[in-house]
């Protein structure tokens, strides 16, 4: 009981008066940071889609036909191409 008492009549430390307040200016900054990285990074893929879009459409490459995935195989006889030729 004299413990509680003798808590209960000391002063409390200046530094603990404003630590409340320092953390909850801390949290707040830490709430403003993180909303705008998440509208920078929403930015960002904007730009990056964007950019992706105009450059695709830009410069449209000619189109080439695939060669085959093995040329020193002939083609199985049993493919529907091969199936589909002889009709």
């Amino acid at each position: 009981m004299d413990e509680l008492r003798i808590l209960n009549e000391a002063k409390v430390p200046g530094a603990l008066e404003t630590l409340d307040d320092r953390i909850l200016a801390a949290l707040s900054s830490r709430q403003r940071e993180a909303s705008a990285m998440q509208r920078m990074l929403a930015l960002a893929a904007f730009v990056s889609l964007g950019g992706g879009f105009v450059v695709g459409s830009a410069a449209v490459p000619p189109a080439v036909a695939a060669s085959p995935i093995t040329p020193l195989i002939p083609p199985s006889p049993l493919a529907p191409a091969t199936m589909l030729r002889a009709r």
